[in-house]
């Protein structure tokens, strides 16, 4: 992604060394002022020639006193839920039309982005993540919504997750809110470790997961060993991949921007996440993504499932599982770090550019507020509740007895989803699964798909790091490393 770099004669100032302890004074997820201006440059030089599609479907186009706002949103189970159940915000906003565009993760990620960067102005709402909103913040592309929190009765902020508030917070605002949030941990089928004598410890090892999987895997029997995301992507391999590089003591860039995916460690790590998945992985693993492992292990076909915490509004899901009632949870796999997992929440934000933010929040506060989940659990089911955004969720009677297996690891996962947990070493950057810089959207793409190429047998893992550290030394003089 990059942009041009002017030519210079000496070397511009390095961003400011990060110190892991003081967090209070920043915490994970913001940005620090002096990083502002390189951050909000690249996202704009890298988005300006991208281009938005129209598209979308609503209760109605805005008449007389009535106002239409346009919410641009991803098109996940959990927003599709909201949707289905907008009658109830009508209701009580009779004066408010909600025109919704709802497209594809990727797809939608692009439009909004491209949309909030060139300030078009098409959403009066976008869903986007804590990837985004300490980059966009700064810049001014997003509405302070402190203002909008302090004046709506009963919105609780001090309930979300603290990390996830924390990673949607800038300069002590918050500029979205979330809708869920996730962290990673693991999921296995108690039935056939018992059968197997097996124990799953609760905070496991790599190498036990490695053994579990050798034990279990039976193809023949259409059983998978585990199953993990081979598809190329920054938010689909590269998620658990990242966290897998954190324990294994590896990272993107050292303190000075070296790029460091030629390391021992990233060596380490990727070999063996490619040959765990090439030997006891599922049939395709290289194409396949979250929702393909979700089937793999909600229709009986994996033992074990590394990946997001939010898995559990599947696996969990009577009417779409097989293995309601068979499985346990763990903690994400670890190496050199006492957590292995990643952050991540998709939100809802304001942007600058919207005309109509009072008729905005409104819509944002009723689909974030506590009464919305006790909404989605009464008239949707209660394993259809939007996981990790508020611990309020954890307590509501209903959900607290059907997410008693999983409530502890989810909570725990989140918690300790920091860099001072999972990683060993400083690092100029903010993020666990991801680099949150603007650059990192097509650098993780590419990478992604050297290891996708890797996980399927077209080239060995040192040239896929190869290519790899190429890659990333093109990110690096961006910001200011020489070689």
């Amino acid at each position: 992604m990059g942009r041009p770099r002017p030519p210079r004669t000496s070397r511009p100032p390095q961003p400011p060394r990060r110190s892991r302890s003081p967090r209070a004074s920043r915490p994970p997820g913001t940005i620090s002022p002096s990083r502002r201006s390189v951050l909000g440059a690249g996202l704009t030089a890298g988005l300006a020639s991208a281009g938005l599609a129209a598209c979308g479907s609503g209760s109605g186009s805005g008449s007389g006193d009535r106002e239409s706002i346009v919410v641009a949103i991803v098109s996940n189970p959990q927003m599709q839920d909201a949707i289905s159940l907008i009658d109830h915000f009508t209701e009580q906003h009779p004066d408010i039309d909600v025109r919704f565009v709802s497209l594809p993760e990727n797809e939608a990620r692009a439009k909004i982005t491209a949309s909030v960067a060139s300030g078009g102005g098409e959403f009066d709402v976008v869903m986007i993540s804590n990837y985004e909103t300490p980059l966009w913040a700064p810049n001014g592309w997003l509405t302070d919504l402190e203002p909008y929190i302090a004046k709506t009765d009963g919105y609780q902020p001090d309930d979300f997750v603290p990390t996830i508030k924390d990673a949607l917070t800038v300069d002590g605002s918050m500029y979205s809110v979330p809708f869920y949030g996730e962290s990673a941990f693991l999921v296995y089928r108690e039935d056939l470790f018992e059968e197997a004598g097996l124990v799953m410890p609760a905070h496991p090892s790599w190498d036990d997961l490695r053994s579990f999987a050798s034990t279990l895997h039976d193809p023949e029997g259409g059983m998978s060993g585990i199953a993990l995301r081979g598809l190329a992507g920054w938010g689909e391999n590269l998620a658990p991949m990242s966290t897998v590089i954190n324990t294994f003591g590896g990272c993107w860039f050292d303190m000075e921007w070296a790029p460091s995916l030629d390391s021992p460690e990233v060596h380490d790590a990727v070999s063996m996440y490619v040959d765990t998945l090439r030997s006891y992985g599922q049939p395709g693993a290289a194409t396949s993504g979250f929702g393909e492992c979700l089937t793999q292990f909600s229709q009986g076909n994996a033992a074990m499932w590394f990946d997001a915490s939010s898995m559990v509004s599947g696996v969990e899901n009577p009417s779409s599982s097989t293995v309601v009632g068979k499985t346990g949870y763990a903690l994400g796999p670890t190496l050199e770090t006492p957590y292995a997992g990643w952050l991540y929440a998709w939100s809802l934000a304001i942007p600058e550019t919207s005309q109509k933010k009072d008729a905005a929040w409104e819509f944002i506060a009723w689909m974030t507020h506590p009464d919305y989940f006790q909404l989605v659990g009464e008239e949707l089911g209660w394993e259809a509740l939007p996981p990790g955004s508020r611990l309020s969720t954890y307590e509501i009677p209903e959900y607290a007895e059907l997410s008693e297996n999983y409530a502890e690891p989810t909570l725990d996962s989140m918690e300790n989803a920091t860099q001072e947990n999972s990683m060993t070493q400083e690092v100029p950057y903010d993020g666990l699964q991801n680099v949150v810089i603007p650059e990192f959207q097509d650098l993780g793409t590419r990478v992604g798909q050297q290891f996708s190429a890797a996980i399927a047998g077209q080239k060995s893992v040192d040239e896929a790091l190869e290519q790899s550290q190429g890659f990333a030394e093109s990110v690096a003089r961006t910001y200011g490393w020489e070689g």
